[in-house]
Order: C-alpha cells, then structure tokens, then sequence
C-alpha cells in the first residue's frame, strides 16, 4: 500500500506549507519551466514510474516507491517545449511530443532516442494504441491532422484531417476523441484500423481544454468527460441511453467575492480513477477536486495551491494521484513569477475516491 507512514528522502530546500496545503508527498527534482504533462507506468511493470514533460524541453521520469518517495531515474531532452508524454503499453518505451513538430521514442533500457513522427505544427497529444491486429502512436497537431505512426516507417500509416487545431485528446482501446479549436468533438473507433465514427456538437460554450474516456461498469469506454477554460465540465455519453444522462456540472470557481463577481478558472485537467470510475479535476484556481459523476457530487475539495494545477494522473491501480503545480500563463506574463517553483505531489488517494455509497 502506498502509505503515509515514513516520509523521508525529500531533501533540498524546505518547501513552504502554503506551496503544499494538503501535506502531500513531493517529488524531487521536478522541471524547470511549466509542467505539461504526466503520465504513470503501465500496470505490465511491477514498479511505479512517473514521466513529466515540461516547457523546459526536457522529460523526466522518476521512480515513486511505496513510502511516497522519488527516485530522479533519467532525463532527455527535446528541441522545444515538450507538449504531452505517453507510455508504451509494454512500458519499454515512453514517446514525447511538443512544440519542434515531432514525437521521439526514448527507449528507456538503452537510452536511445529516435523520432517516430512529424507534423507541420506543434503536436499537442501523443497516444499510444494498442490493438489485436495493430500497434501504433496516435499524434494530434496544431496542423489540423491526427496522424498514426507505426514507430517503424518515417511516413504515418494513416492521417485524418480535423476541422480545426487539435486542443485535447485521450485514447482508451477501442475508443478515442479529439477536442479540437472551434469547440468541435470527434470520437473516432479504433477496431481494424482508426476511422472516425461520429462528430458531435460540444454542450460547452467556451474552449475545451481537456479531454478524459470513461467506461461502463463493464469497463467498457463508453463516453468522455470534456472541461473547458470556464470552470466547467460536461459528462458525455457516446450513445446516451436516455439524452438526460449527459450532463454538465461547474467546477474550479471562486465562492463569490464581495463586489459580486465570481472568478472562474479553466479546467486544466481531468482523469478517471482505474478502479472505482470515480474522477479528478485540476484547475486555474489551484485547486484538485474528486468527484463521483453517477452520483452526481463532489466527493473532496482540496485547499488551494499557489499557482494553477496544470495536469495530473492516477497510477495503474489507483492508489496514487499525482497533479502538478505551475503557472499556466492564465492570467498573462505580468502575473508569471520566476521565484515560484514547479511542483508535483502525490497523494494516496484510493480511499478517497471510493464512490458515494447509495444509502
């Protein structure tokens, strides 16, 4: 069990209680510049492991031990901002993707690295597929391409056009959907070969910033929860059975200020826990909150951070939840201030987010 007892092995500067106000676990060494991705080991390594991609070019991966404490394993860099990690489903290789228009393949055994994709633009998401018939790494890009690459040949062995630039992304086997610009949802089947299977109007009105599948009880992926930049998110399902079970909830807003305004952050993040299908979201405000979306409620809100919660992520079983504090540029560079650090905690968390239990 990932447990509370020993924290140990922080080291380095005492980071300030207001920087950590849920007491969480610290990973050391985090990125220089603003964190923009997280991703966890696959549940086929018997250890943990954590990769963070940063807009200081560089991804990290650490080793998290069952006392909460990190191990700092390897570094690579890349030749830009790095947009989004992801993890092969072996866990021998990590891929990583951002702002020099390609996705490399860090092969963690040999420390190799070596490009696997290219696009015109930025790549905002990576994914990695794996199907029966077919493995490949599934990349969306400012270009208004989602493009899939067999990591073997310098060309992709498929390219679809968007409607507009891919903003947010998530694959779950067979299922995937792409949040692009213009509030547009594609939700693509991944069976034989990727095709895109329906588009759909967005139930928001502002920008989506992220994008998180969802499965049934049956653990299949069955629909997608979508949080835009107004402190919102929307509940969707693929084939609704009955139109009444989408829905939308607000999130990541300040209680109301004495002047009467409320002040509304964007959604950064949101992920599903493994096992109990229950969910997290990170927002502007600095703020984590679990939520139970069958029940409709809110499960725990955390106290706020100093900066925005940029991303987070459960690890394979659900028993840690990582999120990651950096400035996200929200409020323009007038408010970026270099004094304030990055920082990635870890919380156990599965107790935490158990479902509400119908009374």
């Amino acid at each position: 069990m990932f447990n509370q007892s020993s924290m140990g092995g922080f080291g380095g500067t005492a980071t300030p209680s207001s920087a950590n106000p849920m007491k969480d676990y610290e990973v050391v060494q985090p990125p220089e510049d603003s964190i923009s991705s997280l991703a966890f080991s696959p549940a086929t390594l018997p250890q943990n492991f954590l990769i963070a991609g940063s807009w200081d070019n560089n991804v990290r991966c650490w080793e998290i031990q069952q006392n909460g404490t990190s191990i700092p394993k390897s570094m690579q860099s890349c030749g830009g901002p790095v947009l989004d990690v992801a993890w092969s489903d072996d866990g021998t290789k990590v891929f990583m993707a951002g702002c020099d228009k390609q996705a490399k393949m860090w092969d963690l055994a040999s420390n190799q690295v070596v490009q696997v994709a290219v696009h015109d633009a930025p790549i905002k998401t990576c994914h990695w597929i794996k199907a029966p018939n077919y493995s490949c790494l599934m990349t969306g890009s400012w270009d208004k391409t989602l493009k899939f690459w067999d990591t073997r040949s310098p060309n992709p062995m498929m390219s679809i056009n968007l409607p507009e630039r891919c903003y947010c992304a998530d694959v779950d086997y067979p299922m995937a959907v792409v949040g692009t610009a213009g509030r547009q949802i594609i939700v693509y089947q991944l069976e034989g070969k990727p095709q895109e299977y329906k588009t759909l109007d967005s139930p928001l009105k502002y920008q989506h910033r992220c994008v998180a599948i969802f499965r049934d009880k049956k653990k299949v992926p069955t629909g997608y929860a979508l949080g835009s930049v107004e402190g919102r998110v929307a509940i969707q399902f693929v084939n609704p059975a009955n139109p009444k079970d989408n829905f939308t909830f607000k999130c990541h807003r300040s209680n109301g200020t004495p002047n009467g305004y409320q002040d509304i952050y964007a959604v950064n993040d949101i992920a599903f826990h493994p096992v109990h299908g229950t969910l997290a979201t990170v927002g502007a405000d600095g703020s984590f909150s679990f939520w139970d979306k069958d029940a409709r409620t809110k499960l725990k809100p955390s106290e706020l951070m100093e900066q925005p919660i940029v991303r987070c992520a459960f690890n394979n079983n659900g028993q840690i939840f990582a999120y990651a504090v950096s400035y996200d540029w929200s409020k323009g560079h007038e408010f970026y201030n270099a004094q304030k650090k990055n920082y990635i905690f870890l919380r156990p968390c599965y107790e935490e987010l158990k479902p509400r239990t119908s009374s």
